[in-house]
């Protein structure tokens, strides 16, 4: 049975790598211009060029997303950046707006063409209207249940893709409108302040200064976030529906989120492509999954309405039970040490987890850390800054170290 694609966010260079070293078979990413996430470091046209180069090598795919909805003043400089992804051979583009979709027409782009989830896909007639407009593929929306995703696989031709993964709007796949009116940031153009985060209260008129909360909670309410979504146990499903990628939400999300999640799915697909009969969910498999700072999970429509406790919770912080420490930039066997960058605090003592593509999680003590100047210290002395630490096992280039928190 072939397999899905596995598609993986790239917020910047160094992600994207680990996306494919940790399983991806392509992976999605923005310009600094007209993507959806504006927050994130992206990519110059010169790394964009960099970037596709590096993705073919790997016989791998890379698609940019060209998704905002943009306004008269985005147009002009938008003509030129079509004229120069013309030139770079993307995989695809993703876009959203019919107006665009012009633009390519009218310039004769011939990149392959992605529909946004933006777009609100939600039926099999929509499908048909863009497959009629020359999309190759279209990236539904995040609030259709597994029946209405079959439906729409049996009565169309264009591939399909789905999200898996990652935060969720509690908008209608991210068509909204809260950010412009409380912080003049437009979420549709790809610069939101995410206000559905916020903790909102109850003030009554003519009582200003007392906040009451919405609902029965010291702390407040969070009456418009959701859940993170999780369909890991829903991948049998997935793949007899036949859609043709399956999406992870994150450009802005950590490394150690990225490598941990891709590399679950990616295990996952294969476990089950080995012996589709036999497959079950291993339990390593949603620990990993919980390693990652989340929110609490859910499986959001695709089994159905989750109603509002499958999609609301009390609690706008993320789940965090254990901290990202840095990345393995190189290994020295002899005398068996590991070249990290750092990315939070390493102190000599901590027990900690080294894990690779493949799934491969080394546990240990730090022991030995040596700076750059080949001295002894007792921890990292910065963020970004690189160290040796001593490991018990040969570790590869890539690979993620962590540790618990402890409560």
């Amino acid at each position: 049975m072939e397999l899905p694609e596995l598609l993986a966010p790239a917020g910047n260079m160094t992600k994207l790598k680990i996306a494919l070293d940790y399983g991806a078979d392509a992976v999605y990413c923005g310009g600094k211009e007209f993507g959806l996430r504006a927050k994130a470091d992206n990519f110059s046209r010169d790394e964009l060029i960099a970037a596709v180069d590096y993705v073919h090598q790997r016989n791998k795919k890379i698609y940019l997303t060209l998704n905002i909805i943009p306004h008269n003043i985005d147009i002009e400089q938008m003509e030129d950046f079509l004229s120069f992804l013309e030139n770079i051979n993307l995989d695809g583009l993703i876009i959203s707006d019919p107006g665009v979709l012009q633009l390519i027409k009218d310039k004769d782009i011939s990149i392959p063409l992605h529909l946004s989830t933006q777009a609100n896909t939600v039926n099999w007639a929509s499908v048909k209207f863009w497959q009629n407009q020359g999309l190759e593929r279209v990236i539904l929306a995040r609030e259709l249940n597994k029946g209405e995703i079959a439906e729409i696989s049996s009565k169309t031709d264009v591939g399909l893709e789905v999200f898996i993964h990652g935060s969720m709007c509690i908008s209608y796949s991210g068509r909204c409108l809260l950010s412009n009116y409380l912080t003049n940031r437009d979420a549709n153009r790809g610069n939101c302040s995410q206000p559905c985060r916020w903790k909102y209260n109850l003030v009554e008129e003519k009582r200003p200064g007392q906040f009451f909360p919405i609902e029965n909670d010291e702390q407040g309410t969070y009456i418009m976030n959701s859940k993170d979504l999780n369909l890991l146990e829903e991948i049998p499903a997935l793949i007899e529906l036949g859609v043709e990628s399956l999406k992870i939400e994150g450009r802005m999300k950590s490394v150690h989120y990225l490598a941990t999640v891709t590399g679950v799915y990616r295990q996952a697909l294969d476990n089950f492509q080995e012996n589709p009969e036999e497959f079950i969910i291993k339990g390593q498999w949603k620990k990993e999954l919980k390693k990652v700072s989340h929110r609490p999970y859910t499986k959001g429509f695709f089994a159905g309405n989750p109603g509002s406790k499958g999609q609301n919770y009390g609690d706008s912080s993320y789940i965090r039970n254990y901290q990202y420490l840095g990345q393995v930039k190189g290994f020295l066997p002899d005398p068996g040490l590991a070249i990290v960058k750092v990315k939070n605090k390493i102190c000599q003592g901590d027990s900690v987890e080294f894990f690779g593509p493949g799934g491969d999680i080394l546990k240990q003590k730090i022991t030995t850390i040596i700076d750059k100047n080949g001295e002894l210290i007792d921890e990292a002395p910065h963020p970004e800054s690189t160290i040796k630490i001593s490991v018990t096992n040969p570790i590869g280039e890539n690979y993620i170290l962590r540790k618990k928190i402890k409560n």
